[in-house]
């Protein structure tokens, strides 16, 4: 989640899957299929490089293979579970993206639209012309930051403001984009690329003001209600976080695994006094629900005869809005490439949507690094899923 902890390149993974629907073939053959995938990880979980993690594919109407590795408490020996809860971070963009894409298909805001327009606190923001550490020279920017530019990360907005501190959680949405609003722009908008929770967060406070409701309230009932998210959260209950899988990390020695927390979200996760939705990274998830939410995009916009996204709204937020001369190719809320879209998380998640190939591959685990060679885990996942799942049609 912090700007220097998650590349937001995202691992060509394809994957998918409903939480509900049967598993293609016998199931004889889904535990074939499934024993691969094991196959390929349990040698990172018996060498102490991945604490233990749950893998899903899927193609737009079935699970064709899910697995559970590992575990989910090391010291007490707690297999991880097929339903565990993950810290998804980074991970809510794409589905925060997803809900303002609903406003558009409304009618109710354009993506060329300015800030301003919804958010007064915006107009007359200034530029960074240069800058030291004794001064810093401002003017106006030739245009005012659009919708498009706070959904692809070239807004100029930073990564945070510095009021967002010691964690991403602290603040409600509203003061939280106001601060940004009081910070001069990095650059001119549109012209440079730059990964912005910032950004994506002020998205979503124009969803409260165009829809009249909390954010949060937003994406429950348009979103994670309806599509049957039923362990997507902001705040995991009792239950839930029974579910949790533990944080790990490498040990100084970087041979082993150290249990950890997750240090960019205030403590008790379930404290919904103190604790505020932070719609750039803070949701928790399964790797059902997940798998469900990626269902839905790779269907176009559909999920069990239900239509949330127009198939455009679907093609344009998955598909590059950076400008040509940008390096980096990111969509609206999704990063994207030739045929894919998907998005990672601060702790390994991730996600991808092969449209292509008809595939979605969803990827969870709980780690601030790894020892060894555990990072490879998630290239394993990919290789094994794709032998045998990712032939092109």
């Amino acid at each position: 989640m912090r700007a220097n902890s998650f590349p937001v390149a995202v691992t060509l993974l394809f994957a998918a899957i409903t939480a509900i629907a049967p598993a293609t073939g016998s199931g004889q053959d889904a535990d074939a299929q499934r024993d691969v995938i094991k196959a390929a990880l349990q040698p990172f979980v018996d060498r102490k490089e991945l604490a233990g993690a749950v893998a899903i594919v899927a193609s737009k109407d079935k699970v064709l293979s899910a697995a559970a590795v590992g575990f989910a408490d090391v010291s007490a020996g707690k297999p991880m579970p097929d339903n565990a809860l993950f810290w998804i971070a980074s991970q809510s963009k794409p589905m925060t993206g997803t809900a303002f894409m609903m406003l558009v298909d409304e009618s109710k805001v354009s993506v060329d639209d300015p800030v301003e327009k919804y958010l007064p606190e915006f107009k007359g923001q200034m530029v960074t012309v240069e800058k030291d550490e004794q001064h810093a020279l401002l003017k106006r920017p030739s245009r005012p930051i659009s919708v498009r530019d706070i959904l692809s990360h070239t807004s100029g907005l930073p990564f945070a403001s510095p009021v967002e501190h010691p964690t991403l959680d602290g603040l409600p949405l509203r003061v939280a984009v106001r601060s940004y609003a009081m910070l001069p722009l990095q650059w001119e908008p549109g012209t440079r690329y730059q990964y912005s929770n910032a950004g994506i967060n002020t998205a979503a406070r124009i969803i409260e003001v165009i829809s009249g409701t909390s954010y949060e309230e937003f994406m429950q009932k348009r979103l994670f209600d309806p599509l049957g998210m039923k362990d997507t959260t902001f705040w995991p209950n009792q239950e839930q976080l029974s579910r949790l899988a533990k944080t790990y990390k490498p040990n100084a020695a970087k041979t082993d695994l150290q249990e950890g927390t997750i240090t960019q979200l205030r403590y008790p996760l379930s404290d919904r006094a103190k604790r505020y939705p932070m719609p750039a990274g803070g949701l928790f998830s399964s790797t059902q629900d997940t798998a469900r939410f990626c269902q839905m995009i790779l269907n176009g916009g559909t999920l069990d005869g239900t239509r949330y996204l127009s198939e455009a709204a679907v093609k344009q937020m998955t598909s590059r809005q950076t400008a040509p001369g940008i390096k980096d190719s990111y969509g609206f809320g999704w990063a994207v490439g030739e045929g894919w879209a998907g998005h990672g998380g601060a702790y390994a998640t991730n996600m991808t949507v092969d449209f292509k190939r008809g595939l979605i591959l969803v990827w969870h685990l709980q780690h601030a690094g790894f020892p060894g060679e555990g990072g490879k885990s998630q290239d394993a996942f990919k290789k094994a899923a794709l032998g045998q799942f990712g032939k092109t049609p």
